[in-house]
């Protein structure tokens, strides 16, 4: 079996491994190292936890121990996706180099810049960076990559995940053609290979078997969970996921719960502490420095309970969590194995439960295809909902509306009808013109006979003559008048003066 002292590093690298506590390197340690140290290009593909950092980061300290970095001209140069992988990266670094005089930056996002800029100007080694902070500096002016002899690539599939594929290409084009460049992925996607194609020369090949069972010493379960309304589904799950948390007792020490959505990291973190959990938040819209603090504090063992998005599920090394929760069901199955990996590390008993509502069923599916078994389910902490029929919600809701319209009806029918009897006909002309037929009772109570009439009688008049052209257009005795007798409408607002000089033609 081989062993680091096997690998022909600098007795003061092995001497910090020893001390690390590690002696037989990792697959894809055993097969980078050596090509590494070769100075040949290398093409990793392996999955989180199997060791990789440690693959570039020692023959990285081996390499660059002899030399000094120039000012804003760093030697190497590790790109890491997220902020807590180049961080990890980083604290590799620390480990592995504590006795070989080598200087490092971390430039990452959320850290003031003039710090980082200080460092830069005294010349590192090793700079470790996110792509967008590391471009920041360049176009600032603030940083040469005309030195770099070593350039690594973690996580280049994450790097494609989150877009900074483009920026990935143009910082290689700010560095020597001559540069040794590792790179390291978990899966080849086209993008992904079309970049190693052109930025790699003839690379060593190391790929480690895919990671598509979880550790044996992992209990993993799964609540088929059926809201009793959609809107109430987030709200009820929140409730299954406190049950679950409650069921385990003591057991659950400290737990990473995970979501897919950052704004459900913060709902859900909220609503645990606001039932008397202790629970923080992470996820990549927060601050840099609260994001340390709160690794620092579930590391540490003062935080019981981290709600993280799947920046945490990659490179988040906490030896001791007795338990991960998945909130949501992961969109790629391949993420369900990187999270309840959290757990059971290290020879250590670890559980894993899950919540799937009915539209995960898909994604539930394509994990028991990738890990070649079905995860057991589990029942209900707080018993299933009952679901109330669906059509019997819209009619609950429609129905107060149609009685608001009949009960507005209802109130001018008084207004409109006559006292006196009415007939079938005359009901259905007042359901269809209510303020034509309002004026009848006025123009049968005071008829007018005479040709000619008093003023104050025009409007009674006028209102009678268009009743009467109504009842020509429906078929009555004004079918015998003249075409001249008949008054345009004008509405049921008629001026008086208007009325009047009808009222005047017909007299003529």
């Amino acid at each position: 079996m081989t062993k680091f002292s096997d690998l022909n590093l600098d007795p003061k690298i092995l001497k910090a491994v020893l001390e690390a506590g590690y002696e037989t390197p990792t697959p894809i340690q055993a097969g980078a190292i050596p090509a590494a140290l070769a100075g040949r290009d290398v093409l990793g593909i392996a999955q989180t936890g199997t060791g990789k950092t440690a693959g570039f980061v020692l023959p990285m300290i081996h390499a660059l121990a002899r030399g000094r970095a120039k000012a804003r001209m760093p030697r190497s140069l590790v790109l890491c996706p997220t902020r807590e992988l180049a961080a990890q990266v980083a604290e590799n670094f620390d480990t592995y180099s504590k006795y070989v005089k080598l200087t490092k930056a971390l430039l990452i996002g959320g850290v003031s810049f003039k710090e980082q800029d200080v460092l830069i100007d005294k010349g590192v080694d090793v700079l470790i960076a996110t792509p967008g902070r590391l471009l920041d500096h360049q176009e600032r002016g603030k940083l040469i990559l005309n030195d770099v002899k070593i350039m690594v690539v973690d996580e280049a599939d994450r790097m494609l995940d989150m877009g900074f594929i483009p920026d990935i290409e143009r910082i290689f084009a700010l560095t020597p053609f001559t540069r040794q460049t590792l790179f390291f992925s978990a899966t080849m996607a086209p993008e992904i290979e079309r970049i190693t194609n052109t930025f790699l020369s003839s690379p060593e090949k190391i790929e480690v078997a895919r990671q598509a069972t979880a550790s044996e010493n992992i209990e993993q379960g799964v609540v088929m969970f059926r809201a009793s309304r959609k809107d109430r589904q987030a709200a009820e799950k929140r409730n299954v996921l406190r049950a679950l948390i409650d069921a385990e007792g003591a057991k659950c020490t400290n737990a990473i719960i995970f979501c897919n959505r950052k704004m459900d990291v913060d709902t859900v973190a909220k609503s645990l502490v606001k039932h008397g959990y202790d629970a923080a938040p992470i996820h990549g819209d927060l601050d840099q420095s609260q994001r340390t603090r709160t690794l620092d504090g579930f590391r540490a063992g003062d935080l019981r309970f981290l709600v993280a998005s799947d920046v945490a599920a990659r490179g988040l090394d906490v030896p001791a969590v007795s338990h991960v929760f998945n909130f949501d069901v992961p969109s790629h199955a391949e993420d369900y194995v990187h999270r309840i990996g959290r757990t059971g590390r290290a020879g250590r008993d670890g559980k894993a439960m899950m919540i799937c509502v009915p539209s995960d069923e898909k994604n539930l599916a394509d994990i028991e295809t990738l890990i070649a078994r079905e995860v057991p389910r589990l029942d209900n902490p707080l018993g299933q909902p009952e679901s109330p029929t669906a059509e019997a919600e819209p009619e609950t809701k429609q129905s107060p509306k149609p009685e608001r319209r009949t009960r507005s009806r209802t109130r001018k029918a008084p207004e409109t009808t006559p006292s006196e009897p009415v007939t079938p006909k005359a009901a259905e002309a007042v359901e269809e013109k209510p303020k034509i037929e309002a004026a009848t009772p006025a123009a049968v109570a005071a008829p007018d006979t005479s040709d000619t009439a008093k003023p104050k009688d025009d409007k009674s008049r006028s209102r009678g003559g268009r009743r009467g052209g109504h009842r020509d257009q429906q078929g009555g005795e004004g079918q015998s008048r003249g075409r001249d007798e008949r008054v345009v409408g004008m509405g049921d607002h008629l001026p008086d003066f208007i009325a009047k000089s009808f009222e005047e033609r017909r007299a003529g």
